[in-house]
């Protein structure tokens, strides 16, 4: 399967670096770092996670408490949006609604 990230999950891992980076130099790097690795590890469990939300897959990360949500299609893996689990419930699915 193939990789897609969405503009909405592009800006999910953006805001994630920032935030990561603020808290220590660099730190923002081993973020986008650890969740490139899991969004790639997607190539081969995609499909197997949970459906959390209107259809989503969730996966979780292994290193920062942010959850993958995605779908599958025509052979893709489409990355919908990256959220801090720290979010709250309501917050994270008004955000999933523009996903």
């Amino acid at each position: 399967m193939r990789i897609e990230i969405l503009d909405l999950a592009k800006a999910d891992l953006l805001e994630g670096f920032q935030f990561y980076e603020e808290k220590e130099p660099g730190l923002g790097d081993y973020f986008l770092t650890n969740l490139f690795s899991d969004i790639e590890r997607l190539k081969i469990s995609g499909g197997i996670h949970r459906q959390a939300h209107r259809g989503f897959y969730r996966a979780l990360s292994n290193r920062f408490p942010v959850a993958i949500y995605y779908t599958v299609a025509d052979n893709a893996v489409w990355i919908r949006s990256v959220v801090d689990c720290r979010r709250r419930p309501s917050w994270i699915r008004a955000h999933l609604k523009n996903a």
